[in-house]
């Protein structure tokens, strides 16, 4: 069963839609992380500036995307961008398993944050929003790095789950170790983010089938596949 090729009226619609879901994600990380940092310093949270700062990783992740379609980026500079967002990843990963390491060492407990619980359900709010409207986009551009971005921003939707039950706990009963626990846990998913951004995993889920295979690319991608990772490995 064939699928129609997207006319070039919609692929430059859809192709638009792409990079203003990227800036809004973007936009809305940078705020979220600016508000994160300061609740979290001001609470002595090690989760809420650790996700603050996942937020701002976040931030050049979005902007991939953008560079990506804006214009053709090649496949050395691609990888090279995201190769430095893998580095914050782990920079950021170790920088919050030491802080959450000595708040469970009894330096410091994290005083309650209802910015911080404020936060984590705005984005428990938004971030589905964007997850939905990114994965509606993608697979009709048949696009891997914006499926990929959509992936990204599933991953902050969870973040935002994991922070609110630590800062609630903390809040509520008083359990000053959820809140470091929440920080390893963001932790742990900021170095699984940093491993898959340093091999490139986004362009491995190129091979979107398409309506003419044998036609495409040898990555599996058809004419309309929208990914530079795509392109450039039919060279």
């Amino acid at each position: 069963m064939s699928t129609p090729l997207l006319a070039p009226e919609r692929r430059a619609l859809l192709s638009r839609r792409s990079l203003q879901l990227a800036y809004v994600t973007a936009g809305y990380n940078l705020l979220e992380g600016l508000v994160a940092v300061a609740a979290g310093a001001a609470a002595s949270s090690t989760a809420l500036i650790g996700f603050g700062l996942d937020s701002f990783v976040e931030v050049s992740s979005a902007a991939v995307v953008i560079w990506q379609f804006r214009s053709r980026v090649p496949e050395e500079r691609e990888r090279r961008a995201l190769r430095l967002i893998a580095l914050s990843f782990f920079a950021l990963a170790a920088w919050v398993t030491v802080d959450a390491a000595r708040s469970l060492l009894g330096d410091g407990d994290a005083e309650a944050s209802p910015v911080g619980i404020g936060l984590a359900i705005s984005s428990l709010i938004v971030m589905p929003l964007l997850v939905r409207a990114k994965r509606r986009t993608g697979r009709e551009l048949r696009s891997a790095t914006v499926l990929a971005d959509s992936t990204q921003t599933m991953l902050c939707t969870w973040l935002s789950a994991v922070l609110l039950v630590g800062l609630v706990l903390n809040a509520l009963w008083g359990w000053s170790w959820a809140d470091p626990v929440a920080g390893l846990v963001i932790a742990g998913v900021a170095v699984k983010e940093g491993v898959e951004a340093w091999r490139g995993d986004h362009c491995d889920d190129c091979a979107l089938p398409s309506a003419d295979r044998a036609a495409g690319s040898g990555c599996g991608c058809g004419p309309d596949c929208a990914d530079a990772c795509c392109a450039d490995r039919t060279t």
